[in-house]
């Protein structure tokens, strides 16, 4: 279909280098070449990059352009690009602009499946122009710097069926946010700049898509007119030609006579232009003429012949002087071509709109965040941890290293943010779901590969979906000092964390809590006792200032806790499984700096206090044995008691055992 037509003078011919042969100036292609295959080339201050489309779409386009439709009815036809490859086409924006002015950028990404069952990601299209090797390389690099997290391994189990790289993904990968990564950091998904500049009128323009098929249409105009030009001239000397014959064979007695008379040939055809009115051509073929055109048959074929090109002559003719029945030709000839070569689009175009982050790939779901005294941590959906009575044996919750224990849990939400605060007053950032998700048994993977932690011991953390100004970070250390700090001072994370509160030679941050500027603080010490107070008695102080004395301390007494008392009750949870539920009311309110009261016994049975926390009747607690047991409580049957008893047993502990930390599950949360 490039060369259709060729050699019937349809386009200009022209020396080659050495002057040895003619080569045409460019092909009478009957399709829109440089639309349906693509071009690219650079040249000095110039450069073109036109990707390729559906042949079926970009006919249709230029029989509606034909047919004198709107700009943007042509446009509609076309979907977009199509790419021999395959693959997908992320956005119509760019699509839309190249097709409107010429230049645009588009966003195309391999053909992939995650399959989080099976732990693997199939890749089986690629995008245009980017090879399989390429393709790999980039994944191992973006593994390498650690822009990609979660791949086990990469395998090519491509053959003469079709391409096919497949990504082993680890234990606790999600194959959801490895393969939106891959999106992101490497060649899996690639920006096609199109540029659309062509040679038109000899000089090179940067052209629509309409004025693109405008051009090829005024081009196959061009074409058609010479081809019929030179068809119309080939007739009408077939014509002449056979109307020569035609007389001869009416006359065939007398010719033959002629013939027989003359003294040689050119006498011969002297005598017939002569006596019967015939060109040179008409007579030199009556001379070349074989005397088996006499029989009848022959002469038959000589008539419908003529009668033949005397109706094409026509019909050449009326085509030239209509420029409407050129462009039906030219719409006749691209439905053949659709009809012949047509096929499916092989490039998929979804919807683009705003980046797909990793955190919109996950759902929003409740979950149980623990972490070792060792440091390994992991993320376990709360549906795990089924609802037991008070006083059971529990379930385990976490296979541990040896000699290491489950030492704190959290209730949080896939989509928060994990304010994680060490020993040493930092904080560091960490989104939930880029914990590893685990099931109970798991032991979970070590903080250091998540966050940048060294030489420092995690000893609390929060979970925040906002960083609201109205907000407050309570911290307590281990010496009783309190600091008050607005939340929003911790609203941009960095890599390596940054000081949350400047401790004194020997203190260690205990615990933080999270208020909302009006609440009272409850704090308790592992030796039982406590103290409440308002919240506005600690003033506000910046991210890196000391803070105040919160609670006095006995000798060798320390914090343990902290809460807000937003709830009527305040339960203690004591080492060796015993607790409590106090009411709030029970501790009297008093100012900072005190001493406190009594909160529960730590002689005897109880053991020192592990930690506290304000709950109601619909709060459940998570409690967790230092070889990884656990239990589901509801608060409701815990107690309520006074401030200077014992409690009531809360989780059974095998001997050695000792409670290592709660969690509490709100009625929301539930």
């Amino acid at each position: 279909e490039m060369l259709a037509d060729i050699e019937k003078e349809t386009v200009e011919f022209v020396d080659n280098f050495d002057g040895t042969v003619k080569e045409p100036t460019i092909l009478p292609a009957r399709i829109p070449n440089l639309l349906i295959n693509g071009s690219s080339g650079i040249a000095v201050g110039m450069a073109t990059n036109m990707p390729p489309h559906n042949l079926s779409e970009i006919i249709d386009a230029t029989l509606a352009f034909i047919d004198g439709k709107s700009e943007d009815e042509v446009i509609s036809l076309v979907k977009g690009p199509d790419f021999p490859t395959g693959g997908i086409i992320v956005g119509k924006k760019g699509i839309m602009e190249a097709y409107k002015t010429g230049r645009g950028s588009i966003r195309v990404r391999a053909r992939a499946e995650a399959n989080q069952n099976e732990r693997k990601i199939t890749i089986t299209e690629i995008p245009y122009q980017i090879t399989k090797t390429a393709l790999i390389e980039s994944i191992v690099e973006a593994v390498k710097n650690k822009k990609v997290d979660g791949i086990a391994g990469i395998h090519d189990h491509s053959d003469k069926e079709g391409l096919a790289v497949v990504i082993e993904l680890k234990r606790d990968a999600n194959a959801d946010v490895v393969l939106n990564q891959l999106y992101t950091h490497t060649l899996l998904e690639t920006a096609y700049g199109i540029i659309n500049l062509a040679i038109a009128n000899k000089r090179p323009k940067l052209l629509s898509l309409y004025a693109l098929i405008n051009e090829f249409v005024e081009f196959r105009k061009e074409v058609v007119r010479k081809r019929c030009e030179f068809e119309l001239k080939e007739a009408q000397e077939r014509a002449h030609i056979l109307e020569g014959l035609r007389v001869a064979l009416e006359n065939i007695d007398d010719v033959v006579v002629l013939l027989k008379k003359a003294k040689d040939t050119q006498s011969a055809k002297e005598q017939l232009m002569a006596n019967y009115k015939l060109s040179e051509k008409q007579a030199a073929a009556i001379l070349d003429m074989k005397i088996s055109k006499i029989v009848s048959l022959e002469r038959e074929k000589i008539e419908s012949e003529f009668r033949e090109l005397q109706e094409k002559i026509r019909w050449l003719k009326d085509v030239l002087a209509d420029i409407k029945k050129i462009l039906e030709v030219i719409k006749k000839e691209l439905i053949e071509i659709k009809e012949k070569y047509g096929d499916e689009r092989r490039t998929e175009i979804i919807e683009g709109g705003e980046e797909i982050t990793d955190e919109s790939l996950i759902p929003n779901n409740d979950v149980v965040v623990s972490i070792t005294n060792n440091g390994y941590i992991k993320r376990t959906p709360v549906e795990e941890y089924r609802l037991q009575g008070r006083g059971g044996k529990g379930i385990i919750a976490a296979e541990t290293h040896e000699e290491d224990f489950v030492k704190d849990v959290i209730v949080t939400k896939n989509h928060n943010y994990l304010l994680i605060f060490t020993d040493k007053g930092k904080v560091h950032w960490l989104k939930v779901y880029q914990i590893p998700e685990a099931n109970r048994y798991a032991v979970g993977r070590s903080i250091v590969n998540l966050v940048d932690i060294k030489d420092e011991k995690i000893t609390a953390w929060i979970s925040v979906s906002e960083f609201s100004e109205n907000e407050f970070l309570v911290m307590v250390t281990k010496n009783g000092i309190v600091k008050r700090t607005a939340l929003s001072n911790f609203s941009n994370p960095r890599k390596g964390g940054i000081i949350a509160i400047t401790l004194k030679e020997g203190d260690q941050l205990i615990d933080v809590i999270k208020t909302n500027g009006k609440d009272q603080i409850f704090i308790a010490t592992k030796k039982g006792q406590a103290i409440r107070f308002d919240e506005n008695d600690a003033r506000e102080i910046g991210r890196t200032g000391q803070g105040v004395i919160g609670i006095r301390l006995a000798e060798n007494d320390s914090v343990v806790g902290a809460a807000a008392c937003r709830k009527p009750a305040i339960l203690t949870i004591c080492e060796n499984g015993y607790g409590k539920r106090t009411a709030v009311e029970e501790y009297r309110l008093q100012g900072r700096g005190g001493y406190g009261v009594i909160n529960i016994k730590t002689e005897g049975r109880n053991g020192d206090v592990v930690g506290i926390a304000a709950v109601d009747d619909n709060d459940e607690i998570i409690a967790i044995g230092s070889k990884g047991k656990s239990i589901r409580v509801p608060v409701a049957e815990i107690s309520v008691i006074g401030r200077n008893t014992q409690g009531v047993r809360i989780i059974k502990l095998e001997d050695g055992e000792k409670l290592s930390s709660f969690a509490v599950i709100s009625k929301m949360e539930n």
